[in-house]
């Protein structure tokens, strides 16, 4: 058989998810996808696929949630767009009790495949009650799967993977990377596993874990660090639940020191997870304490200023990287 061939381009975060659901649309009829203006958001995929399987519905996240619910254990495959995180909050129920409890519930009879999106993370401004990251609410719901990606390819490759999962999915879409550009391939070739973690750059004397747009952060922070001489390993852990243990205690049992850092509030959240299993697992390898980065306990200002310095900026990881190494020299922003 010939070999086949896939075709490797420069696209952004929302053509990526764009070409996710059209392709996974054509590879299964049970594949629907419907929201609050998903005809006008997806309007290629409207006129794809017909009003049945794009579907828009009203501004009415329980029904919108419960509905899709109940598809799924009918044995369709839908995709709810519920457009901003905190959203979440109106369908809660569907998701939580329903979604995540009733494979368990029905000894296994059901399966639920239904993926939810979101938006969510600072940088529009949009305040409060549209910017609130909740990633680790949804953690903490047994049966659920969290993933919250950071690249094009990501983006594609977990909502593909989400789509055939035949467990509920909540997908974090980090809204300020929507524009961000990446190499991206077409087909299954862009699949990326559910929770396996990757390794964006190897390093020496510190394991920086992220994920979401902070993983940029962490980026940016590394060549910070790099003009003084550190080495920094960054993991995007890309999967928030079930996340890659293994990839992260392998790199800290390397390194000797652990920084998480996400956007969310810094209390009950994400890094207090992996810190906790890090010290548990690696603590004799541990050279300086765990530390977590992270935003404030309080909601997100609606003034973009106000709002980026409440959250985690490529800077103030480098001198908190800095300062876990015991470095005294102070970091320069990069020209």
């Amino acid at each position: 058989m010939p070999e086949e061939r896939y075709i490797m381009k420069v696209i952004n975060v929302n053509t990526a998810m764009g070409e996710a659901l059209s392709e996974e649309m054509n590879r299964d009829s049970k594949v629907m996808l419907l929201g609050e203006g998903v005809q006008a958001k997806y309007h290629a995929l409207a006129q794809q696929f017909g009003e049945l399987r794009v579907r828009n519905t009203p501004l009415a996240e329980a029904v919108v949630a419960g509905t899709a619910v109940g598809a799924a254990a009918s044995g369709l495959r839908p995709v709810v767009d519920l457009l901003f995180a905190p959203f979440l909050t109106y369908a809660m129920d569907a998701i939580v009790n329903s979604a995540g409890k009733l494979r368990f519930v029905s000894g296994g009879q059901f399966e639920f495949p239904v993926v939810f999106l979101a938006l969510t993370g600072a940088g529009w401004g949009v305040g409060a009650q549209h910017n609130h990251n909740i990633e680790a609410w949804f953690a903490h719901a047994p049966g659920l799967k969290v993933v919250m990606p950071s690249t094009p390819a990501d983006f594609k490759g977990l909502l593909k993977a989400s789509i055939r999962d035949n467990n509920p999915v909540v997908f974090f879409c980090d809204l300020a990377l929507g524009p961000t550009e990446g190499p991206v391939q077409d087909g299954d070739a862009s699949l990326v596993p559910i929770g396996k973690a990757v390794i964006r750059r190897s390093g020496t004397d510190l394991t920086l874990v992220s994920y979401g747009k902070t993983v940029g952060h962490c980026m940016e922070a590394a060549r910070l660090l790099e003009a003084g001489d550190i080495s920094v390993e960054i993991i995007d852990l890309r999967t928030i639940k079930p996340w890659d243990r293994e990839c992260v205690l392998e790199s800290v049992k390397r390194t000797g020191r652990l920084l998480v850092v996400h956007e969310a509030a810094v209390s009950f959240g994400v890094g207090a997870e992996i810190s906790a299993f890090v010290a548990e697992h690696a603590f004799h390898e541990l050279r300086s304490p765990i530390t977590r980065l992270g935003g404030p306990d309080a909601p997100a200002p609606a003034s973009w200023v106000l709002e980026q310095a409440g959250v985690p900026q490529a800077l103030g990881i480098a001198e908190t990287a800095r300062n876990l190494i015991g470095h005294s020299e102070p970091i320069a922003a990069l020209p």
